[in-house]
C-alpha cells in the first residue's frame, strides 16, 4: 500500500554492514589533542537520587575521534561546518576501492588514478555524488595506535592512504560528493613526508568535500552498488564529528 514502507522490508532483507567502529574511553584519537579530551559516559545523575529514578550520562570527545567526519572547515578557514549540510547531504552510492594487495606489497602504497579507472574498467564510472571509499583493510590495526600509525622502529609513521592525483580524478574527472578511508589520515604517509604538509586532506577540504575517516569492514561492501548512510550529532559549528555510518548492500 505504501511504496516506501514496501522498498524498506526490501532493504531489510539485504546485507546491512556495520562501518564504524565502537568508542570507549580507551579508543585511540591523535596524539596532538590534549590528554584528558576523552570521558566517556560519565555518570552525573544516577539511579535512587530520590528526583527521578533515572540515569543520565555526560559525553566528552574531540570531533576527530574514532570514525568521523570532516566538514570543509576543518582545514579550509572560513568554509562550511557541520550545519551547512542536510540530511541529503548524508546518503550517498558507495564505490569501494581495493587496493589491499597492493597494500600487502608495500604499506606505504598510495592509491592512484589508474587503480581508478581500473575500478571503473570492472563496475562502471564513479556516479555523480558518490562515496568513494579506499579498501586497504587497515582497520584491522583498530585499537592499535601504533599498528595503526604503522610506527617503525625509528619513530616514523608508514600506512596508505590517498594519493593527489587519485584524489583530483574522483573530484575533477568525476563528481563524487565525498571520499573515505581507513586509516587515520587521507594522505599515504609518504605522500605526507612528501609534501610535508597532509596536501590530500586539504586538497579534499578546500573544495568543499567531505570525508570520513577510520572507516571499517569495507571488506563487507560490494565494490559497487551499494548503499552509504552517515549519521553525525546536529551540533552546530563543528569541524568534525563522530559518525555511525553503515552501508547496504547486495
Amino acid at each position: 500500500m505504501y511504496q516506501l514502507w514496501d522498498s524498506l522490508e526490501k532493504m531489510k532483507k539485504l546485507k546491512w554492514v556495520e562501518l564504524s567502529h565502537s568508542l570507549n574511553n580507551d579508543s585511540p584519537y591523535w596524539s596532538g589533542i590534549p590528554e584528558g579530551s576523552v570521558e566517556l559516559g560519565k555518570v552525573v545523575f544516577d539511579w535512587g537520587n530520590p528526583m527521578l529514578e533515572c540515569r543520565i550520562q555526560t559525553f566528552k570527545f574531540p570531533g576527530q575521534f574514532g570514525t568521523h567526519i570532516d566538514f570543509p572547515g576543518h582545514f579550509s578557514k572560513g568554509a562550511a561546518l557541520s550545519d551547512a549540510f542536510g540530511v541529503k547531504d548524508a546518503v550517498f552510492p558507495l564505490c569501494v576501492i581495493d587496493i589491499t594487495q597492493k597494500v600487502a606489497e608495500d604499506c606505504h602504497y598510495a592509491v592512484t588514478a589508474q587503480d581508478i579507472r581500473d575500478y571503473e574498467a570492472k563496475y562502471g564510472p564513479i556516479p555523480d555524488g558518490a562515496f568513494v571509499a579506499l579498501r586497504t583493510d587497515w582497520y584491522k590495526n583498530w585499537p592499535d595506535m601504533d599498528a595503526l600509525s604503522g610506527i617503525a622502529e625509528d619513530g616514523s609513521e608508514n600506512f596508505p592512504g590517498w594519493s593527489l592525483e587519485a584524489l583530483k580524478y574522483i573530484y575533477e574527472v568525476r563528481n563524487a560528493a565525498a571520499n573515505g578511508h581507513e586509516a587515520l589520515d587521507t594522505d599515504a604517509s609518504a605522500e605526507a613526508a612528501k609534501a610535508e604538509d597532509l596536501a590530500c586532506e586539504r586538497y579534499v577540504l578546500e573544495k568543499g568535500k567531505l570525508q570520513v575517516e577510520v572507516l571499517r569492514n569495507l571488506d563487507q561492501v560490494a565494490p559497487a552498488g551499494a548503499v552509504l548512510f552517515v549519521a553525525w550529532p546536529r551540533i552546530e559549528g563543528a569541524v568534525g564529528l563522530p559518525v555511525r555510518c553503515w552501508a547496504v548492500t547486495e
